[in-house]
């Protein structure tokens, strides 16, 4: 069960409606925007070389330096078009990355919000929070540098290939048996290089998972005297870390090697034949007329920007492949959140009757199998009823409290709420009806006001009175505005519990309350206070309680004791 008084209904779209819109998003537009707008500016760079080339011949045959001017001009223009334009699309394509981040995140954290506490299947709370934090990050230089490098690699070299191929089919046919080898072998070198990142970020995750898992039961380990096989377990783990991130490193200086040698050779050879061209020893070529110095400069000065755009694609190969593992861990958390029941709630009013609750011959048992905690179970609380289970540790009190909330489903019966049939397309409208109270709310770090409204809009006044039926009213005015630290740090156990039930007090929706231990490991003083305004708020609303106090149970209409009979 969620520790907050609020239970939580399921919201948000399906992960996979989500990723078919992916293609029409804004984010997307933009980051194809941005690549047009770069390869533009790579683009510009042949009317800069066809001048300078123009300059440079009239100079040769003895044109004053005043013929240079307009070709300087032109060539200071374009390179100020070709700043802006890049600019501009490295900063769209920033945004666009972020934005693209933020929506995933936003959809993985949504689905995980969904997902039930009592789902085993969920991921760990540090591979969870390595995902969204730490390994998402990774997406941004992928969308934002790999996508547009990949674009400019596939338009700007066929481009520049038709620039130089009318003056000499001997370059271009160079450049074009050089260039697919490029591609080629990073292709080859990406298969490795995406299973590789996979690794590394699975073991990153496990390694995040297990180190928060360990901080939690700090005390219990040194009360165990396992500090030491923890810390050599960590000591493992970080060592398996190393090795896979130096593979992965490995194959992204390779790829970048293999560039290198490639784009080398290329403008080698073309640089060779122009050469040989201009000193007359090569004559072929040049489509049965000699290129000349204007020409043989122009292809010369193409080449190296005909192998830029593969070279900065080898730059961000392995963007490529981390960003694509972080993709698909985002996509994984979004898929399995959407697994879970409910559906989108619109917020409405609290009906003026009570709902009934029923349970109909359920049986169910703990995933892993063991034996049934319900066996043909039945239940029937009348609307507005207050009911309390009793039982030992371990007799499904919490189980019970799970099954009405639909957190958990039946193997066998039927939950019904309000005379409706709990199934997975309506268990989020159902549970946005209820309320939760356990013996250990979460506490966010902030003011006693602000754990109350939870980003409700609730005005002062309605803050005011859910404080005092609390009974917090001389805590708050004690307090002020003092912030409380994450966890309920600077608050007592009775006045957190008593905070969830301020909670509970400004909520207009809730007809049902489920209430699990709220007295548990109080004083007696304050599981009176506790019971007197829980009793209190549940007026005209269905109250089932999972308690051991035999006080508090005794306030109830009726007690049901869960290895036994039903008592009034």
């Amino acid at each position: 069960m969620v520790d907050v008084s609020i239970l939580p209904a399921a919201t948000g779209k399906p992960a996979a409606e989500a990723s078919a819109r992916k293609a029409a998003s804004p984010a997307a537009r933009a980051l194809r925007l941005a690549s047009l707008l770069q390869s533009l500016a790579s683009l510009l760079w042949a009317p800069q070389a066809a001048l300078l080339s123009y300059a440079v011949a009239g100079m040769a045959t003895g044109s004053g330096v005043r013929e240079a001017v307009l070709p300087a001009v032109g060539i200071v223009a374009f390179g100020l078009l070709r700043a802006l334009c890049d600019a501009a699309g490295s900063r769209m394509a920033f945004r666009a990355a972020r934005d693209e981040l933020s929506r995933l995140r936003a959809a993985a954290a949504e689905s995980l919000a969904r997902r039930s506490p009592l789902d085993i299947a969920r991921p760990a709370s540090g591979l969870a929070a390595s995902v969204l934090a730490e390994q998402a990050e990774t997406v941004v230089p992928y969308l934002s540098r790999f996508q547009p490098a990949r674009m400019r690699a596939v338009v700007v070299p066929l481009v520049l290939l038709g620039c130089i191929v009318p003056f000499s089919w001997a370059a271009g046919l160079v450049l074009a048996v050089a260039a697919p080898l490029i591609p080629l072998f990073m292709a080859l070198i990406g298969l490795g290089a995406k299973a590789a990142s996979e690794e590394q970020l699975v073991e990153l995750g496990g390694m995040n998972a297990f180190l928060l898992d360990r901080l939690r039961g700090l005390a219990t380990i040194r009360s165990l005297g396992a500090v030491d096989a923890t810390a050599r377990r960590l000591r493992a783990d970080a060592e398996s870390l190393r090795r896979r991130t130096m593979v992965v490193l490995r194959i992204a200086f390779l790829s970048s090697a293999v560039l290198e040698l490639f784009s080398a050779l290329g403008v080698a050879m073309v640089a060779g034949y122009i050469g040989f061209h201009l000193l007359g020893v090569f004559s072929f070529g040049s489509w049965g007329e000699p290129l000349g110095l204007g020409r043989g400069l122009f292809i010369l000065l193409l080449a190296p920007a005909f192998f830029e755009p593969l070279r900065e694609l080898s730059a961000v190969w392995h963007d490529r492949a981390s960003g694509q593992a972080a993709l698909a861990a985002l996509s994984r958390l979004a898929d399995e959140g959407a697994r879970i029941v409910g559906a989108d709630v619109p917020e409405a009013a609290r009906s003026s009757a009570a709902p009934a609750l029923d349970l109909h011959t359920v049986s169910f048992r703990h995933a892993g199998g063991g034996a049934a905690v319900f066996d043909g179970f039945d239940l029937h609380v009348v609307p507005g009823e207050h009911v309390a289970l009793f039982a030992p540790s371990g007799a499904g009190k919490s189980t019970l409290l799970a099954l009405l909330a639909g957190l958990a489903r039946p193997e066998a019966g039927q939950v019904v709420i309000g005379g409706e049939v709990m199934t997975d397309a309506n268990a989020g409208r159902l549970r946005a009806r209820m309320a939760y109270v356990g013996q250990a709310p979460h506490i966010f770090a902030g003011t006693l006001a602000g754990n109350v409204t939870l980003h409700r809009d609730i005005g002062r006044e309605g803050v005011t009175g859910a404080l005092e039926a609390a009974r917090l009213g001389d805590v708050a005015a004690m307090r002020g505005p003092a912030p409380i630290g994450e966890g309920g740090r600077g608050l007592s156990g009775g006045e957190a519990l008593r905070l969830a039930l301020a909670r509970l007090a400004v909520d207009d929706h809730a007809d049902i309350i489920l209430a699990d231990e709220p007295t548990a490991h109080l004083d007696s003083a304050t599981a009176a206070e506790v019971s007197d305004a829980l009793v209190e708020l549940a007026r005209g609303r269905t109250l089932v309680l999972a308690t051991h106090d035999a006080r508090l149970a005794a306030r109830m209409d009726r007690i049901v004791y869960l290895g036994g009979e039903a008592r009034a």
